[in-house]
């Protein structure tokens, strides 16, 4: 893991100094940075992220419905991923103004002059779901073959895949984590376009709030990207770090915790959670430099999350092929598929683009379905995604396999 920073804590206070001629930080600047994520005013809390915890709660809820044989219909799934029409369990959630579909591919950098795109990529969530519904639904108690959608085993477990052995739930989920949360989170709410937007500096300087609220509208930016990875219930928003291993959110949090726990990446955790805590507190302080560097060590550790996970099911899809365990190879690839789904939406600070582009993700996702998709892919054309992704990281494909 990087630093941006040389940085000396002492009681509470950072004194940042100048790391390098490339990271230029005002000299002995104090940023004053609390043990948690929490930042008060007036003895009223400034942090505020209510509507990306409900998108979390919701595409949980979704994610779950994908396979709710009995009750489940296209219509359903569709109102929950749209929220209309009152289709989750929870009054809460049904009398929400958020859904899951507004903010997917929305973001300010890649979307907001591109809506060809963000259209296309919004509905390629609404064919998942058409697809689970269609395809596997009529098939759930038939077993899968080539071809043929239905059950497989994988272990004591069992899978509905398509006939090309993908499980759209997983596409689905695993497709979020770079569509919805990477892309809010990265490209929206952390661009400069948007913390910086209008009056922004000059009210966070002066202290202007939002009206009615204690925060200013920049704070109110960084602590939305910061909900995105942190903000599910399950998650202690203060302290995310003490609920790592807790896998209630099945997006981006449930993966930081499974790449920290590799001893290759061990550390990843906090670095992010740092990053976001001082970065939070240089927006207080005014100090805009720090601030920045902390987006750039967000950007690029949430972008490696998704890359690690990508190559690391590729790889368990690869083993289990080669046991002969089509149902599990199935499941791991099906997860794979959906990581370098969401690799388009990561973003590499030192070009302020994906780590791989549109291009490269469709060829791979291609790759991966061509002929009857998972009952015909190779061991050799696992092994060749796999390097072909590291090859745009800093890790390499045993160590993101382990």
């Amino acid at each position: 893991m990087k630093k941006a920073i040389f940085a000396a804590v002492i009681g509470g206070m950072i004194f940042t100094s100048c790391s390098s001629d490339d990271d230029p930080v005002i000299e002995n600047e104090i940023i004053d940075v609390p043990e948690t994520y929490s930042f008060e005013r007036a003895g009223n809390s400034t942090v505020m992220f209510d509507g990306q915890t409900t998108r979390l709660v919701m595409a949980k809820e979704l994610a779950s419905s994908f396979k709710d044989f009995d009750n489940a219909t296209e219509e359903s799934l569709s109102n929950m991923y749209s929220n209309m029409n009152d289709p989750f369990s929870s009054e809460e959630l049904n009398s929400s103004s958020k859904s899951i579909k507004s903010k997917v591919a929305a973001s300010q950098l890649y979307f907001a002059t591109n809506a060809v795109e963000s259209n296309a990529i919004k509905n390629d969530f609404e064919e998942y779901i058409s697809a689970q519904v269609n395809e596997v639904f009529p098939n759930e108690n038939e077993l899968a073959a080539r071809g043929v959608a239905g059950q497989i085993e994988d272990g004591s477990s069992v899978r509905y895949v398509n006939p090309k052995g993908l499980e759209w739930d997983q596409a689905f989920a695993k497709g979020l984590i770079g569509a919805l949360v990477a892309d809010q989170m990265l490209n929206n709410y952390l661009a400069s376009a948007v913390l910086d937007a209008g009056d922004n500096i000059v009210n966070n300087n002066e202290g202007v709030t939002e009206e009615g609220k204690s925060y200013t509208t920049m704070e109110h930016k960084w602590d939305e990207a910061y909900g995105y990875l942190y903000g599910h219930p399950s998650v202690a928003s203060a302290t995310p770090n003490s609920s790592l291993g807790d896998n209630s959110d099945p997006l981006l949090f449930k993966y930081l915790g499974r790449v920290d726990a590799d001893p290759d990446f061990e550390g990843i955790a906090e670095e992010t959670f740092e990053a976001f805590k001082l970065g939070r507190a240089a927006i207080v302080a005014g100090n805009y430099d720090v601030r920045d560097q902390q987006v750039a060590i967000i950007r690029e550790n949430v972008s490696e999350i998704i890359g690690i996970r990508a190559v690391y099911y590729l790889q368990a899809g690869k083993r289990a092929l080669e046991a002969g365990k089509m149902g599990s190879a199935f499941h791991d690839l099906s997860e794979g598929y959906g990581f370098i789904y969401s690799l388009r939406f990561t973003h590499n600070p030192a070009t302020n683009a994906p780590y791989l582009s549109k291009s490269e993700v469709d060829s791979m996702l291609e790759t991966l379905m061509a002929g009857d998709g998972f009952w015909d892919v190779t061991p050799e054309t696992l092994d060749e995604l796999s390097e072909a992704i590291a090859a745009e990281f800093e890790f390499t494909v045993a160590q993101a396999a382990e």
